[in-house]
């Protein structure tokens, strides 16, 4: 059995991500393993802050006791819901996971798939947003994008209102 996993989830704080969360805690992560929050950032000219320096390769891992902090957080232009930060706080504690965050700016669809070559993740979670036919041809899916073009595992967890 494979002894360091690192599962990612991609999270937007979005209830369909908090839900794919908490599938991935209730279903996936076990003792020992890294929960790994990719967090991706649309694009922009930032004057100020970390994100300047990791625009390109992504933030450096942010350990759960910064991404809690507000402070921490402001300076990558990412604000953690409550929920998300109660779900990733109690499965630390419970199950014994190291959790971290690492943030990308740019498209979430490519984003996600460099997240899993470059960590390099075991396995990723995503949440689905439920667009319809029109929507997702249109917009596209990241869920979609992440399982035909992702280089491990990949589970999509549906969303119902």
């Amino acid at each position: 059995m494979e002894t360091d996993r690192r599962v990612g989830v991609a999270v937007d704080f979005s209830a369909s991500s908090k839900n794919a969360l908490k599938w991935a805690v209730d279903n996936v992560i076990r003792k020992g393993d890294h929960l790994i929050l990719l967090t991706i950032r649309p694009e922009g000219h930032y004057e100020e802050g970390e994100m300047q320096l990791w625009e390109v390769t992504g933030s450096p891992f942010i350990p759960l006791s910064e991404f809690c902090d507000p402070d921490v957080m402001k300076k990558y232009g990412v604000k953690p819901d409550p929920e998300t930060l109660d779900i990733v706080s109690t499965a630390a504690r419970q199950k014994e996971v190291e959790v971290l965050m690492k943030i990308y700016w740019g498209d979430p669809r490519e984003k996600l798939c460099e997240a899993i070559d470059n960590i390099p993740l075991s396995c990723i979670i995503v949440g689905n947003r439920g667009l319809g036919k029109l929507k997702r041809a249109i917009m596209g899916s990241v869920s979609n994008y992440v399982v035909n073009n992702g280089s491990c595992p990949v589970t999509v967890v549906k969303h119902h209102d």
